[in-house]
């Protein structure tokens, strides 16, 4: 696995791939991986592509800097977990990578009623917060296939009309996962 911090590197590389003929899919993560990430990477290596993989805690999409805060860090595990797994790249950007002009030169996404209904209307801001770090991965990556888990439907519906606000419907398929679950029927999580 090649790790990469720069998105101007990773780009570069992907670039060249791409060029060899070489498909990319994506599977962007926040880290403490579990069995359902390894899923999404299984199945883009199961449908062939260049399998990319980013761990990045967004700080934009939470709207408690203490939840911030103790979100668990688990990246000396994570990279061996993704090295197992069959993972040929992975991204792992700082925030000022993933936001250089900070994170209050935001644009807003127009996604109606989904980011107030449900989750959303718990946690205002999270999902524009999950727009910002999604979009700019997508424009460093531009994956042919983005691979995400159905555990969070409201978040997948939120990614796909994202895909459609940012014109890139054409360009990727988002791959949507089934939840995977832990003996006892809990929805696998990076914070069980």
């Amino acid at each position: 696995m090649i790790l990469f911090k720069r998105s101007n590197e990773l780009r570069n590389y992907l670039d060249s791939k791409r060029k060899q003929g070489q498909k990319l899919g994506f599977v962007p993560t926040m880290g403490a991986l579990h069995g359902g990430h390894i899923s999404l990477i299984a199945g883009s290596k199961k449908d062939g592509n260049l399998c990319i993989s980013s761990i990045f805690i967004n700080p934009t999409q939470f709207n408690d800097p203490a939840d911030f805060k103790k979100y668990p860090v688990t990246l000396e595990k994570d990279i061996v977990i993704l090295e197992a797994s069959g993972c040929d790249v992975l991204f792992l950007p700082s925030v000022e990578e993933i936001y250089p002009g900070g994170t209050n030169t935001a644009i807003h996404y127009d996604l109606g009623s989904l980011e107030t209904i449900l989750e959303g209307h718990y946690r205002p801001g999270h999902f524009q917060g999950v727009c910002m770090v999604v979009h700019r991965l997508l424009d460093i990556v531009r994956p042919d296939n983005l691979y995400i888990g159905q555990k969070d439907y409201q978040q997948c519906m939120v990614i796909k009309k994202l895909v459609g606000l940012i014109g890139m419907t054409e360009m990727i398929d988002v791959n949507i996962s089934p939840t995977l679950r832990e003996p006892d029927g809990l929805a696998m999580s990076s914070r069980n």
